[in-house]
């Protein structure tokens, strides 16, 4: 069995197409998505529409779950502040009955004919759950409760790596879309069962980068988005953290005084 996940797309549809076509080109069998369709470029009904066209499991991340929330009782109450509007950039692209399907997708997956094979987003426990190479083998438990799965695939992180767990393997995909390693490409991961173990390869792969860029002036998003819409432009180009950093920045100016997001921009891009 030959599998492809493809995860953290974050609506760049160029990513996400080149991906595709070069997983179907070396014959995978099935294809898994691991969450963050949508949420971060500009195309991310394009990007669901597509998903949804393949007939292949989709699993909700956390970027599907603040579509599907927003507006209702769920929501964060800081949703409807500019910090976060390309996520109501976003939300205006789908329907209502388009959004019931986001919320309604499911938190991890495992597969007929696929042994030994959790996938999840960020981890049983929570969708936003991250995993450093740091991280202590001492928390793992509570993020993954019960689970003898010799391989555990997730997502969420944006960086490719392997976290052994005494016989298990965690395995974080890397991203398609807005990859965080320094390498501005689309990246998705390879399975395969060889001889009853899970063989697993990380793909990184050119794409029509200029497009994806182009994008987000054609599409009328910068405009619409501002300060956080052109952090998600730079963190599209530089293939590096520029969202967390900045807001890490911006909350601790804030409790020092009255401040905007553009005045912080201006004090983070001379850092």
């Amino acid at each position: 069995m030959r599998l492809a996940v493809f995860a953290d797309i974050h609506g760049n549809l160029p990513a996400f197409e080149a991906a595709l076509a070069h997983a179907r080109g070396l014959g995978v069998e099935q294809i898994v998505i691991a969450g963050d369709v949508v949420n971060g470029s500009p195309d991310s009904a394009a990007c669901w529409r597509l998903a949804s066209s393949l007939d292949c499991p989709v699993l909700r991340g956390n970027h599907e779950r603040y579509v599907a929330d927003f507006g209702t009782e769920r929501a964060n109450p800081g949703w409807s502040t500019p910090q976060f509007a390309p996520l109501q950039w976003t939300v205006n692209q789908f329907s209502e009955s388009e959004r019931w399907e986001l919320g309604a997708l499911p938190a991890f997956l495992r597969l007929p004919g696929a042994p030994g094979l959790l996938i999840v987003h960020g981890s049983l426990r929570s969708d936003t759950d991250v995993l450093p190479a740091h991280t202590s083998t001492e928390m793992l438990p509570a993020m993954f409760p019960d689970v003898e799965d010799e391989l555990i695939v997730r997502a969420h992180d944006h960086i490719a790596t392997i976290y052994l767990w005494g016989e298990r393997r965690i395995v974080t995909a890397g991203s398609v879309g807005l990859p965080l390693n320094g390498l501005p490409t689309a990246q998705y991961l390879l399975l395969e069962r060889l001889d009853g173990r899970w063989h697993i390869a990380h793909q990184s792969l050119p794409y029509d980068f200029n497009l994806a860029l182009a994008r987000f002036e054609q599409s009328g998003y910068l405009d619409a988005t501002g300060v956080v819409g052109q952090l998600f432009r730079r963190e599209l180009a530089t293939a590096s953290f520029q969202i967390v950093p900045f807001l890490r920045l911006y909350q601790e100016l804030a409790a020092q005084g009255s401040v905007n997001l553009e005045m912080v921009l201006a004090h983070y891009l001379e850092q």
